[in-house]
């Protein structure tokens, strides 16, 4: 970490703290890539599943935009993302009057299932299709069900994108690959979620956006950031600039795209000075100067010999190298690593 003190027993003691139970070995970052890798952590080459990978991005705009359009506003667009489930995403419960539905890619039977709190159910299955089938098989389906709703017919976050309604170009549903792509979620969420428990500052939850299709959890120092400039494609620069109306801490997890492979990611907003010349953990983490983010490559977690400390590692380095940069208030602002039904020591 650069300009920081070695002897600062506070941050020592808080990274040992949140990664004692997880490295089995003296080098907490020590990866072993000629370990086996561990099934749980399925391999995702982004060519071998491209082609699905787009089509469901896609789908899942159709769905996540149901929600925008039913959800009141919520902070940093909390209202928005998907969650992982034990079945694969899901909306959790939109309101719709007096009643609620809920919508979930189910990765294992392979259909959008839609689950309305007074009993009805309805199902669109998960098949190669076209991205204009799949938006009016949905929203024939909700209609069915007495839920009208009307959505915006534009893809966020995609140059160039077509409109749900006439996209005939995506039709790509590999099953085995969507459940892959599930697996590594459901152990993503799994490590972030242990991670977002060191944090006593206002931290997001751990959500999936369907705009940047990635896995993410953001930690906030409490102070406000200087405005966004905007310029996302498809996204309103008002929504980018609530977005990161505050200074973040962000960490993630995105499958890929543009020939690249699977990866996790950090970024600091606003990037403070010396940020990306700070030491992250493992080696194979590095800087990525086109992103603005460090990345770690996804293969190099899943090949680890401890694949969650690992993950946890990088998590954490990464998280220093922006709050020792911008100074954040860390002995205010961390605690210890959550543990199992144990409450959280106070004073």
């Amino acid at each position: 970490m650069p300009d920081i003190d070695p002897d600062r027993a506070h941050a020592d003691a808080l990274l040992d703290e949140a990664l004692d139970e997880s490295f089995p070995a003296s080098d907490p970052v020590a990866v072993h890539p000629a370990a086996p890798a561990h099934k749980a952590w399925p391999a995702l080459p982004y060519a071998a599943w491209q082609d699905t990978c787009e089509t469901l991005h896609l789908w899942t705009q159709v769905v996540g935009k149901v929600r925008l359009a039913r959800t009141p506003w919520l902070n940093h667009s909390w209202h928005v993302p998907l969650y992982v489930s034990a079945r694969g995403l899901s909306t959790s419960p939109i309101p719709d009057g007096e009643r609620s539905f809920e919508m979930e890619f189910d990765f294992i039977d392979h259909k959008l299932a839609i689950t309305v709190s007074s009993g009805e159910r309805a199902a669109v299955e998960l098949k190669p299709q076209t991205v204009a089938a799949f938006h009016a098989a949905v929203m024939a389906k909700l209609r069915e069900l007495g839920i009208d709703v009307q959505i915006s017919d534009f893809p966020c976050e995609i140059p160039g994108a077509i409109p749900f309604s006439r996209d005939e170009a995506h039709t790509a549903y590999d099953a085995e690959a969507a459940q892959h792509f599930w697996h590594a979620l459901v152990q993503a969420d799994r490590v972030l979620r242990k991670f977002r428990t060191a944090y006593l500052g206002k931290s997001s939850p751990v959500h999936f956006f369907w705009g940047s299709f990635d896995l993410a959890v953001t930690r906030f120092s409490g102070r406000r950031a200087p405005q966004h400039p905007g310029g996302v494609p498809g996204l309103a620069d008002a929504v980018v600039c609530e977005a990161y109306s505050h200074e973040v801490s962000s960490a993630g997890f995105w499958p890929g795209g543009n020939g690249v492979d699977a990866a996790f990611y950090a970024y600091a907003y606003p990037e403070p000075e010396g940020f990306k010349a700070a030491r992250v953990h493992p080696e194979a983490a590095f800087y990525s100067e086109a992103l603005h983010e460090f990345l770690l490559p996804y293969e190099t977690v899943r090949t680890a010999q401890d694949p969650e400390a690992t993950l946890l590692a990088f998590l954490q380095s990464s998280y220093e190298a922006a709050a020792e940069a911008a100074e954040w208030d860390r002995a205010a602002l961390e605690c210890g690593v959550g543990r199992e039904a144990v409450p959280r020591p106070v004073g």
